[in-house]
């Protein structure tokens, strides 16, 4: 296992509400999933701080993505957020599952994910890993028998 990059974003809660709320953005659309969008609103006590933790959570991706690039950023087009998904599985873990071009340059990586909200800040840490053959090779384990 080799680690490629890690990534933490802090969102203020408040003030991803007040722009999800401005006249005429495009930001749910453009920037969230289908999937991602149905789960946050059905959270009816307080849907924005799903949509800012899911936000941080897609900008710790990025960063940590251009860490593993040497702090360049990845090049997959001017709008990456609907590529990187933030899903729940049957217990409500989150994780990550990327689509288009982040799948297509990262294929074999996993990513960890670390949620979390505290009074108006929603927080994510993710951590980038390739569990392939270049972790092998760093570890020593290929072309040795």
């Amino acid at each position: 296992m080799t680690i490629l990059g890690i990534g933490l974003d802090l969102v203020t809660i408040s003030e991803f509400a007040e722009q999800l709320q401005r006249s005429g953005t495009t930001m749910l659309r453009e920037s969230f999933t289908a999937g991602e969008r149905r789960y946050c609103q059905s959270k009816q006590t307080d849907p924005a701080r799903s949509f800012a933790a899911r936000w941080a959570a897609k900008e710790a991706v990025l960063k940590a993505w251009a860490s593993s690039r040497f702090a360049r950023s990845p090049q997959i087009g001017d709008n990456p957020y609907p590529l990187i998904e933030v899903v729940n599985d049957a217990w409500g873990r989150p994780s990550i599952k990327l689509h288009g071009l982040a799948a297509e340059f990262l294929p074999r990586a996993r990513v960890h994910l670390s949620l979390t909200h505290d009074g108006d800040t929603a927080a994510a840490m993710v951590v980038l890993e390739d569990p392939g053959e270049l972790a092998d090779l760093i570890e020593g384990r290929v072309g040795t028998s």
